[in-house]
């Protein structure tokens, strides 16, 4: 044994291994397998890795309702980035009666600014725009109980094209009471302007036209269609009560002197 042991030495004093320890070597084995691998036409460093858990990863095909779970019902009722969800949005605005629908003043003030309708009653009369719509409005919503304050507020903006806010029943009957005063207090300031013989016949008749005409045009503005022969008759049956009134109370002021 010692003998054959030593004819395996190399001439540098290495020993030389047989097959069966050359098989068992770690680096025989890499030596192999790099032979094996030029023969292949591939390196062992060219190989790439298999990550065990990718399949575990992989998604499954989009029809297939069984490998996710879901249902494809389900998936297409998901919300769409960007959009509201219908269902979680609430109705605050109520709906419109039928009467508010239907009502018809003041279309020929569509597209008109508060702002413009104020100025030209202010420069007319002593109402405000917000008087004369709401006025106009009691009016028309009057019932046997009562003006409908509450609709009429809360459909102001549909009502009015020049109204842009909703009001309060409170609000509505604060400016429908504003509007009472001050036709009152103008009444009796015209009234008392007729009476005190402050104006002639003729001067009061001139008054009593231009009066006539804005009436007449706020009216004609709210829709309503006057015909030439109603408005020659209501301009005629007022200047007789007007030529009656002043010569009632010339009478009544000689009386007292």
């Amino acid at each position: 044994m010692n003998e054959e042991s030593d004819r395996r030495l190399g001439a540098d004093g290495s020993r030389e291994l047989n097959s069966e320890e050359r098989s068992g070597d770690p680096a025989s084995r890499d030596e192999a397998n790099v032979d094996a691998g030029s023969r292949d036409g591939t390196s062992a460093g060219d190989e790439q890795p298999t990550d065990p858990g990718a399949d575990d990863n992989e998604e499954p095909p989009a029809g297939d309702a069984d490998a996710t779970g879901d249902s494809t019902e389900s998936t297409s009722s998901a919300p769409t980035p960007g959009v509201p969800d219908e269902s979680t949005l609430e109705n605050d605005d109520p709906e419109v009666p039928d009467d508010v629908q239907k009502y018809a003043r003041f279309q020929k003030m569509d597209g008109a600014q508060y702002d413009r309708v104020n100025e030209f009653l202010r420069d007319r009369t002593y109402i405000t725009a917000r008087e004369w719509a709401i006025a106009r409005l009691c009016a028309d919503f009057r019932t046997d109980t009562g003006v409908e304050m509450t609709k009429i507020g809360e459909n102001l903006p549909e009502l009015v094209p020049f109204m842009t806010d909703t009001y309060s029943p409170q609000a509505v009957n604060q400016a429908r009471s504003s509007f009472e005063d001050k036709v009152r207090t103008a009444g009796a300031t015209f009234l008392y302007g007729a009476m005190c013989d402050f104006f002639t016949a003729e001067e009061l008749d001139d008054v009593m036209y231009e009066a006539t005409e804005v009436a007449k045009f706020l009216l004609e503005v709210e829709g309503v269609d006057l015909a030439v022969e109603d408005e020659l008759e209501a301009e005629e049956r007022i200047s007789s009560v007007m030529r009656e009134v002043r010569e009632a109370s010339k009478e009544l002021r000689e009386a007292e002197e």
